[in-house]
């Protein structure tokens, strides 16, 4: 294996709501917690502040499915379009909408009109939609645009590196590393920004140091990137 960053090759951790990093997000996070069916809820923000994890995250259950922007329209008119016979999901993500095509945008706004008259009923659903926008700013046509503001709408901020830092000092903390500041600063200044990435490379560390024997500095990480067999899972 090609000595590239380990950050390259490690699998990131399952999004979870455990694991979103809120920073300046808290209410935005607590809109997904509590997100029922029957609510409606657009997040937006650019790209790495935590969009496509929330949505995940709040699909990681049977009765939820998550939908991205290049999957099928049909998807999208299936659900809109199902009748009274058919399982309908409780909650429905649908990301990168500023993605989608005419004929996904077509689907989508169905699925609005579906969310809107099955709200009081027994077959209501939540729906969660996601853009690297606002409402009223989407390349989307203009009876779709109006939808996305129907409901609840948040904004995600990126988090700071003070955020980050507190981050992964914490998670260290969980698993009884105690890592010295020049550390996590050496992280955040010489590698990939994304906190998930991040976090599995702190994972990376604390299983290479256990593996040799070495308590964690930065010379341990320094040797860990440079070393290719600590790439392989």
């Amino acid at each position: 294996m090609n000595r590239q960053l380990l950050l390259d090759v490690l699998p990131a951790p399952a999004p979870s709501l455990t694991n979103f990093i809120a920073g300046p997000n808290g209410e935005a996070l607590a809109a997904v917690r509590t997100l029922a069916p029957g609510r409606a809820l657009y997040i937006w923000g650019s790209a790495g502040c935590g969009r496509s994890h929330l949505l995940r995250a709040l699909t990681a259950r049977p009765d939820a499915v998550y939908i991205e922007a290049a999957n099928s329209a049909n998807i999208l008119r299936v659900l809109a379009e199902a009748d009274s016979k058919s399982p309908m999901p409780k909650f429905v993500a649908v990301d990168d909408v500023h993605r989608m095509d005419e004929h996904r945008q077509a689907g989508l706004f169905a699925l609005y009109n579906r969310w809107r008259e099955s709200a009081a009923t027994g077959r209501a659903f939540a729906l969660a939609v996601a853009g690297d926008r606002a409402p009223l700013s989407m390349p989307l046509r203009e009876d779709l645009r109006t939808r996305l503001g129907w409901d609840l709408v948040f904004r995600l901020d990126p988090l700071s590196d003070a955020d980050k830092l507190a981050a992964l000092a914490a998670q260290a903390a969980e698993r009884g590393l105690h890592l010295a500041p020049e550390i996590i600063n050496w992280m955040l200044t010489h590698h990939e920004r994304d906190i998930r990435k991040l976090a599995a490379l702190l994972d990376a560390l604390d299983r290479y140091s256990l593996a040799t024997g070495r308590p964690i500095t930065l010379p341990l990480l320094r040797a860990m990137l440079a070393d290719p067999d600590s790439q392989r899972p």
